[in-house]
């Protein structure tokens, strides 16, 4: 079996272990072998040692643009709260399912309770959540004309 077709094989195997493993970095170094299978396919007198040198540099060069380039655009999400339900509360108003009493209380959230903190208020008054603790709302009263 020639050089091309083991680096080529090599790719493929490195790529589909990205796939099966968790993580997002055998795919850089599968495509670093792939680049060193096209360099042989230019270059098809490059010495073993060489094949070395260049998979180094190519695994390097693309692990350091996707540490430098994509990890920031792959974070960056439209729903920065899709997967952080309490966050998605913020803003909004309820109604005190129990009383807040020194500080604690529970607040009807669709079908659920939810528990809330914030000034002692009375049961079915309305609250306006304003931030979050853990799964603990962290609400204030709120006023009518909010």
């Amino acid at each position: 079996m020639d050089l091309v077709a083991l680096w080529w094989i090599a790719a493929l195997l490195l790529i589909v272990a990205e796939i099966v493993l968790p993580g997002f970095f055998l795919l850089w170094l599968g495509l670093a072998a792939a680049g060193v299978g096209v360099l042989l396919l230019l270059m098809p007198e490059l010495s073993p040692t060489g094949q070395a040198t260049a998979f180094a540099v190519l695994a390097f060069a693309s692990c350091f643009a996707y540490w430098r380039l994509a990890r920031e655009r792959l974070r960056e999400t439209p729903a920065p709260t899709l997967n952080r339900r309490a966050e998605q509360l913020i803003g909004q108003r309820y109604v005190l399912a129990t009383a807040i009493e020194n500080g604690r209380g529970k607040a009807r959230v669709g079908d659920s309770l939810w528990s809330v903190e914030g000034p002692d208020l009375p049961a079915g008054a309305s609250i306006a959540v304003v931030g979050v603790d853990g799964t603990r709302l962290r609400v204030r009263a709120a006023d009518t004309a909010d």
